[in-house]
C-alpha cells in the first residue's frame, strides 16, 4: 500500500474567499510526450494529467507515465486520471508514478473516494458529470471527502469515454456550485475565457480541445489555451 507526505500548499487549488479567483490554474490533461510536457511547462501551466484508462487514446503505461512524472517533478504538478480503478492499479500508480493528485473520473462513491484517499495519502479530485443544473447537487455527497471537485460534461450513453469527448455543458449551471471547483468538458483556446468569466473556477482542465486528433496534442494549441486562460484570469482579477 502506497503512502505519501502531505502535498505542498502551492499544489492545492484552495481559495480563501468566495467569488472568482484572482488566479485560475490550468491543467493540460492527456499528456503523452516529453515535447508536450515541455511546452506545457514553458507556457506556465500548473498541472499535467496522466491518463490510466485502457479505452482512452491518451492511455499510458506505468513506465511511460513514470518517466513523464519524473521529468515534471518540482516543475509542474501531476494528476493521475483513473476511471473506477481497482486497488492494484491505485497502488501501482501511487507507488510508481507518485502523482500529486489522483483524479477519479468514474462512478466512484463517496465511500470509495474516502478509501482511496486514506489508502494513498494523496489529494483526490472527483469528477461530477453534468448535463443539467440538477446534476451539480451530486457534488454535495463528496463534501469533506474529495479535495477538489471537477465538473465535466456528461458523456452520451453510447460514449466509450467518461471525459475528453470535446463536449461542453451549459456553464451557467455552475452558479449553484460551491467554490472552489474545476471546470472541464469542451474547453478550447477560443472558449476558455468565456468559461472563466461565467463560472469563476479555481482551475480549467482541457484535453481534446488542444488536440489535432484523439490523443495527439498540438504544442501551439496548448500554448494558446494556457495564454487565453491566463489572460482571462488577469481580466477577472482587475474586475474585482
Amino acid at each position: 500500500m502506497a503512502s505519501r507526505e502531505p502535498q505542498q500548499a502551492s499544489k492545492t487549488l484552495t481559495r480563501e474567499r468566495l467569488g472568482p479567483p484572482v488566479t485560475v490554474k490550468v491543467k493540460i490533461c492527456g499528456v503523452r510526450t516529453p515535447a508536450i510536457l515541455e511546452a506545457t511547462v514553458a507556457a506556465g501551466a500548473d498541472f499535467i494529467g496522466l491518463v490510466f484508462f485502457a479505452k482512452s487514446p491518451r492511455n499510458l503505461s506505468l513506465g511511460e507515465a513514470s518517466a513523464l512524472a519524473d521529468a515534471a517533478r518540482e516543475r509542474i504538478g501531476t494528476v493521475a486520471v483513473m476511471v473506477d480503478p481497482n486497488d492494484s492499479l491505485i497502488d501501482q500508480v501511487a507507488g510508481t508514478v507518485r502523482p500529486d493528485i489522483l483524479q477519479l473520473h468514474g462512478q466512484e462513491t463517496p465511500e470509495r473516494v474516502a478509501v482511496i484517499k486514506a489508502r494513498t495519502g494523496l489529494r483526490v479530485m472527483k469528477a461530477i458529470a453534468v448535463a443539467e443544473p440538477s446534476d451539480i447537487a451530486g457534488a454535495d455527497a463528496y463534501g469533506g471527502i474529495a479535495d477538489e471537485i471537477l465538473f465535466d460534461a456528461k458523456a452520451s450513453p453510447d460514449a466509450t469515454l467518461p471525459g475528453g469527448n470535446g463536449v461542453p455543458f451549459d456553464w451557467r449551471a455552475l452558479t449553484a456550485a460551491r467554490p472552489p471547483f474545476v471546470v472541464s468538458g469542451g474547453l478550447n483556446p477560443d472558449n476558455v475565457g468565456e468559461a472563466i468569466r461565467l463560472t469563476g473556477p479555481a482551475l480549467v482542465d482541457v484535453s481534446s480541445g488542444v488536440e489535432t486528433a484523439p490523443g495527439m496534442k498540438d504544442e501551439k494549441l496548448v500554448v494558446r489555451f494556457i495564454q487565453a486562460a491566463q489572460s482571462a484570469a488577469q481580466q477577472q482579477a482587475k474586475a474585482l
